[in-house]
């Protein structure tokens, strides 16, 4: 059984809908049909409960998010679950027979988000995103039934892409909170010291990491972004919208020159749906 509050972390739909005002991926859920809408606000509610559970919840949040875990199996074990964001999202899992495996992902990054505050390497902070982002997009698939390889890849890309981006947005929130998702490897190799990281503007060592971390996501994002093309109907305006969402990051990003802990990188509603219509056409 969850333990004692666990519910009040979960979000009815008031208060989801509400804090998705404030996300950039709800940006292209706005145009698509009710089921889609549907079956997306569930993925989201759920990817949103566990990064509560991880990041903000007041008790114990390992035990709280292993009995998370043990709440989401009994969706596969024909249970009906106690979290009411489980039991909304039980209907969509059986709609569209999703795997539980990227809904566990999610969990183990936030389990590994209490223990782990520091990444060495890049290729360590991938292996992070592979379990903390790409999971999403494996849902977000599944719900639209797209389950080829080449298609899961490329999205893999575009949500560790994503991934890499917000945590280049919370630099100085992130340490606040004791986390540095930095390679260590990159502050040694431009003379960065974490002490830096809490400075009121950055260093020019600082800024020229930020305008090379932001390059190899945006990179990154434009190789997953082919993604679009192999999509048809409501799943290309769907991804389209993640897509656009982190390229109107990464412009934001660009604009503070680097320096995101004296200026705030964050896009503009009306740019990221410029974007989108963009790649869409595209």
């Amino acid at each position: 059984m969850h333990p004692d509050g666990l519910q009040n972390v979960a979000s009815d739909r008031q208060q989801l809908g509400r804090r998705e005002h404030t996300e950039n991926f709800p940006v292209a859920l706005r145009f698509l049909p009710a089921a889609h809408r549907e079956s997306l606000h569930a993925v989201y509610g759920y990817a949103r409960t566990v990064d509560e559970l991880g990041d903000s919840y007041t008790g114990d949040r390992t035990a709280a998010l292993r009995a998370f875990a043990i709440d989401l199996d009994r969706i596969w074990a024909d249970g009906e679950p106690d979290h009411p964001v489980l039991r909304r999202l039980r209907p969509i899992v059986r709609q569209h027979e999703l795997t539980a495996d990227p809904f566990h992902r999610l969990i183990q990054a936030n389990l590994q988000d209490q223990t782990v505050k520091h990444y060495k390497t890049f290729e360590d902070l991938i292996g992070y995103c592979r379990l903390s982002a790409d999971p999403v997009g494996r849902m977000v698939l599944g719900v639209f039934d797209v389950h080829d390889p080449e298609t899961e890849r490329l999205s893999d890309l575009v949500c560790t892409a994503l991934q890499l981006v917000e945590h280049w947005q919370d630099v100085a929130e992130d340490r606040r909170a004791g986390r540095i998702y930095l390679p260590q490897e990159d502050l040694t190799t431009y003379g960065v010291a974490e002490t830096a990281l809490d400075d009121l503007q950055a260093a020019p060592e600082l800024r020229e990491l930020m305008n090379f971390e932001t390059a190899r996501a945006a990179k990154m994002l434009d190789d997953g972004s082919a993604i679009v093309r192999r999509l048809h109907g409501w799943a290309r305006v769907s991804v389209a919208g993640f897509v656009a969402g982190g390229q109107a990051t990464v412009r934001a990003l660009r604009r503070t020159g680097g320096d995101v802990l004296a200026r705030q990188a964050r896009p503009s509603k009306l740019d990221t749906v410029r974007l989108l219509v963009r790649v869409v056409a595209r």
